[in-house]
């Protein structure tokens, strides 16, 4: 036996005949003889009550705990002996079936009704709620209704195959119970359908539940079927013995069995909680208060034990869950008083559970008795927890109800005569370290993992709505009072003033040592991302002493304790280059994951993003530049930084930075960059001239990004460049910058007489004319291959005049570019085949002015330059220039220039494609002009067509204008041919017309 549920009281010993059948009424008993009396009791003590028999039955409405003695007698009151009574309460009627049944009003027991019907019936059912009685009289099943007065009326009729052992209503339909199956019979049309078969041993049983489905008697099984018949999944009842009879009285099923009436649970898996030993029961019976239990001549009453003190027995048995069940029964009036009895239960359950080994199972019961969770956090003293968390005494939970007792024990541990267990200290030295090794464990740990995540959602929710308000609250005050707070970052600084907020700290602290122990390192980093509490100084330590970096890492972060973070990841990607460090540390820490700390603070803390890039700077180049592009942070401030912190990664920078981004790199660092180069180069110029190992050709890498940056970019200032070239070197350097001042002749004077590279010039000649060849017409930019073709005819005097200019140049800022020169101002007197040269090309006679690019040679000027240059003319050179650039040169003004013993078969490349060209342009002209003068003899054909249009006037013309016919009067015709006025109609409207245009028209 498990505990005490029900209390066995003796109500009525000695009656004189046989009992056939019990009821209760209020506090009375009805006992239906074996004689066909009917014999009323009451007990003893309502004796002394003077009060009308009525008025007592209303006043008393339970059975009373104490001997009951007999009131009255009603005598005949059956003439067969009594199969079943059931008092209607709803109704006052008492409903008997003896021969038939029969209905009398109590209490005066008034004859009311008698279905003759019913005559022979051994079984019935009744629906209180509808008022319907189903009797089963051989193979016939009956249904009357109660009309609310003295009559019955019938409704139904059905038959069935069997007779019927036992029945009862299940909503619209009836659960027939036949000696070998059960039956569900539809009430409205008769239809049955089979359930499953009945026990082998014992008869059908068939008993109504509270909620409406059915437990059906399978032998000793008792078996839970719905409405309609269908299994349901909540296991089956075993009895010892198959039952006679069963009755419900939540939360116990109670069966009469054949030796003892036995009392179960109604919750799975049914356990048996108690078993009263009464032999030969012949009836068992559910009134409003007790059971009722009939032998022979004897009657006693099952009164159930009051839930506080069943709860009592079930906790000190270590029944706990079935304490708990009953705790959900106490009345609603009482709700604090049952709260405090399950906390109670929960938290000594709990402990029972934990130290037998089942921890998931006790942090269940800990997380369903709403303990704090300090409490649960002091069975595990290793774990190191804030000083503000306060352990609250075990007292204080387990002795919460004041007039129970036996819940103040300070363990679970304790035996059920409810004594005390030792405190923690007393233990002996090897057993408390048997009991923390346990309470460590990895299974123990698991268990309170799941319990910590489980009450975190709440708990971070509490405090972060309370730092919400707290910051709208200061928000207010600051507000009120005029003065302004600085701002904290990170939660480092917040006092955690708040009982939520501190609950929620040592929840988190906790959670990630557990976690950490349990090796779960993956789940600890995830815990720290989000938003969390943990106490920054223990969580620190314990992250140290196990090498848990990438969690130290993220706690840092969290706490916006940036520093530190990227000095500690600094320090780690250091050790992860040497090998032996490497083995230690469990990971490899890269440069680029300080890099991607820093990211998130470009837009919040730019100086600290740059002063730890710096340590990334030279090992991670592109990705370092990437970040200071992404984070939106400022060229010039990057530039500045750099050039203080790190000068010899600036000009990394700055090329990374053009290269990743060429529009967002200012004109100031393109200064700077190319300064850059042009310093370093100046330096490997100055070393190798020392060495006299000077080179022109010699090109290092850096002068090779110089002359790449000269080129390409546009945001320096090439007058200031050019003043820090040597005068005898670098001329290639030299030549680009002439050329961004479009200095275009002494730039190509560079190429051709210091480089000695025709090819350079070429191309020098072809970037120009194709800069402009879309602004301008290309015609006026191809002057430059005419001052390319006068170098090389003239080569001494530009030689001779190089150094002078050079100097003036460099010496002398001036405001405006300066045109180029090509020669002196002069008249050009064509010859007779440059004139026809001319003509072919379209060309006129031209003056060269002196900012033309021609040197405008007259014939004796050419014979002096001649007998001046002689054979240093470079003749290959230009008859190259010639053949290669014949369709950008104008060929008239070339061939000016060209000396007069120039051979023309050296002149065939550039002639034969010129007049082919021009050939075919004169062809394609002369087809145009005859496409033109055809088309304007159709236009006029067409004239001419158009004025030969013919109006036929008859003798029924009429006027558009007046309706008239037009006779032989003078007439007009409009632009259309067709419409016809008359001249003096047309030349009135025409009048018409103008004085309306003339009178000015009124504003609406």
């Amino acid at each position: 036996m498990v505990h005490s549920a029900y209390d066995s009281v003796e109500l009525l010993n000695g009656c004189p005949t046989k009992i056939d059948a019990i009821e209760s009424y209020g506090s009375k008993l009805l006992i239906a003889c074996s004689d066909g009396s009917l014999r009323i009791y009451t007990p003893e003590s309502s004796g002394s009550d003077r009060s009308p028999p009525s008025d007592r039955l209303s006043q008393t409405l339970e059975l009373r705990k104490e001997p009951y003695v007999l009131e009255r007698t009603v005598n005949g009151f059956s003439k067969k002996p009594m199969v079943a009574m059931e008092v209607l309460e709803s109704r006052e009627l008492l409903l008997s079936l003896s021969e038939s049944i029969a209905f009398h009003r109590l209490p005066n027991l008034e004859t009311i009704a008698v279905i003759t019907k019913a005559k022979g019936a051994n079984v019935y059912t009744w629906d209180d709620r509808r008022g319907f009685l189903c009797f089963a009289r051989q193979k016939r099943v009956c249904i009357f209704r109660h009309d609310g007065g003295r009559g019955f009326v019938e409704v139904k009729e059905f038959g069935i195959p069997d007779m019927v052992k036992s029945m009862t209503w299940c909503g619209e339909n009836i659960c027939l119970g036949f000696r070998r199956e059960y039956t569900i019979l539809n009430s409205t049309n008769g239809a049955l359908s089979e359930v499953f078969p009945s026990g082998r041993i014992a008869p059908p049983l068939v008993v109504s539940l509270p909620s409406g489905e059915l437990l059906l008697g399978k032998d000793n099984i008792g078996v839970f079927v719905d409405q309609n018949g269908k299994l349901l999944q909540e296991g089956r009842v075993c009895w010892s013995e198959a039952p006679a009879s069963v009755v419900m009285h939540k939360p116990y099923a109670i069966g009469l069995l054949p030796r003892h009436v036995e009392i179960r649970s109604l919750r799975v898996p049914y356990p048996l909680i108690q078993t009263v030993v009464l032999r030969n029961v012949r009836h068992l019976l559910q009134s409003n208060y007790a059971i009722i239990v009939a032998l022979d001549n004897s009657v006693y009453g099952l009164f159930p034990v009051p839930l506080g003190a069943q709860i009592v027995q079930l906790t000190a048995s270590g029944n706990f869950e079935e304490a708990l069940a009953l705790c959900k029964l106490l009345p609603p009036e009482d709700s604090s008083l049952r709260a405090a009895k399950e906390q109670s239960i929960h938290i000594r359950y709990a402990h029972y559970l934990f130290e037998n080994g089942s921890y998931e199972e006790a942090m269940e019961q800990f997380l369903a008795s709403q303990v704090e969770i300090t409490y649960v956090l002091s069975l595990y003293p290793s774990i190191v927890l804030p000083k503000s968390a306060v352990v609250p005494e075990a007292e204080k939970f387990m002795d919460i109800t004041g007039d129970t007792p036996y819940l103040s024990r300070g363990s679970s541990s304790i035996s059920d005569d409810l004594e005390p267990s030792p405190p923690p200290q007393h233990l002996e030295s090897d057993e408390g370290a048997a009991l923390e090794s346990k309470k460590m464990s990895h299974n123990t740990l698991m268990a309170l993992i799941k319990f910590l995540q489980k009450k975190r959602y709440s708990i971070i929710e509490k405090a972060t709505a309370e730092g919400t308000e707290e910051i709208v609250s200061d928000a207010f005050v600051s507000y009120d009072s005029s003065r302004s707070k600085k701002s904290t970052k990170g939660r480092v600084n917040i006092s955690i003033s708040s009982g939520s907020r501190e609950m929620a700290s040592v929840l988190d602290t906790a959670l990630l040592q557990a976690l950490l122990l349990t090796g779960q390192s993956s789940a600890a980093v995830e815990l720290l991302k989000g938003v969390n509490y943990s106490d920054v100084k223990i969580c620190e330590e314990f992250l140290q002493k196990r090498n848990q970096y990438v969690a130290l890492l993220e706690l840092y972060k969290c706490n916006a304790m940036h520093h530190e973070a990227l000095k500690l990841l600094h320090q780690l990607v250091e050790e992860s280059k040497s090998d032996q460090a490497q083995a230690e540390l469990p990971q490899k820490f890269k440069p680029e994951m300080i890099i991607g700390y820093l990211r998130p603070l470009c837009g919040s803390d730019t100086m600290l993003v740059l002063e730890y890039s710096m340590l990334v700077l030279e090992s991670c180049p592109t990705q370092t530049i990437d970040l200071f592009l992404s984070g939106n942070i400022p060229a010039d401030l990057v530039n500045s930084y750099l050039k203080q912190h790190a000068p010899n990664m600036q000009a990394a920078y700055l090329e990374l930075m053009l290269a990743m981004n060429e529009n967002g790199i200012s004109g100031n660092l393109q200064n700077e960059m190319v300064q850059i180069y042009i310093s370093e180069v100046l330096d490997w110029y100055a070393d190798l001239s020392a060495q006299q190992k000077w080179d022109e050709k010699a090109y290092s890498s850096t002068r090779k990004k110089l002359l790449s940056a000269l080129e390409s970019i546009s945001g320096y200032n090439p007058e200031a460049l050019l003043k820090r070239l040597p005068t005898d070197a670098l001329y290639e350097e030299r030549a680009i910058l002439l050329g961004k001042m479009n200095q275009h002749e002494l730039a190509l004077s560079l190429y051709v007489h210091k480089l000695h590279v025709p090819d350079l010039a070429l191309s020098y000649c072809d970037q120009v004319y194709e800069s402009v060849l879309h602004q301008h017409s290309a015609k006026s930019y191809s002057t430059i291959y005419l001052t390319l073709l006068q170098i090389y005819l003239n080569p001494q005097r530009t030689t001779k005049n190089f150094e002078k200019r050079i100097t003036n140049l460099v010496s002398t800022t001036k405001t405006g570019i300066p045109r180029i020169s090509l020669g002196t101002s002069a008249k050009i007197k064509a010859s007779r085949s440059g004139r026809k040269i001319a003509e072919i090309e379209g060309a006129e006679d031209v003056r060269i002015s002196p900012s033309g690019t021609d040197s405008g040679r007259s014939d004796g000027d050419t014979d002096d330059l001649n007998e001046e240059a002689g054979s240093t003319i470079m003749l290959d050179e230009v008859l190259d220039l010639l053949s290669r650039r014949w369709d950008r040169i104008n060929g008239a003004q070339a061939l000016k220039l060209l000396p007069r013993d120039t051979k023309l078969q050296n002149l065939l490349p550039f002639l034969g494609p010129l007049l082919r060209k021009s050939s075919e342009a004169y062809r394609n002209f002369s087809v145009i002009k005859s496409l033109r003068e055809s088309e304007n003899l159709q236009v006029k054909d067409e004239l001419c067509n158009q004025r030969k249009t013919v109006v036929k006037v008859t003798s029924d013309s009429m006027c558009s204008l007046c309706n008239k016919k037009i006779g032989t009067s003078v007439f007009a015709v409009y632009p259309n041919g067709k419409t016809l006025v008359h001249f003096v109609c047309f030349k009135d409207s025409q009048s018409m017309k103008a004085v309306v245009k003339a009178t000015p028209r009124w504003k609406r």
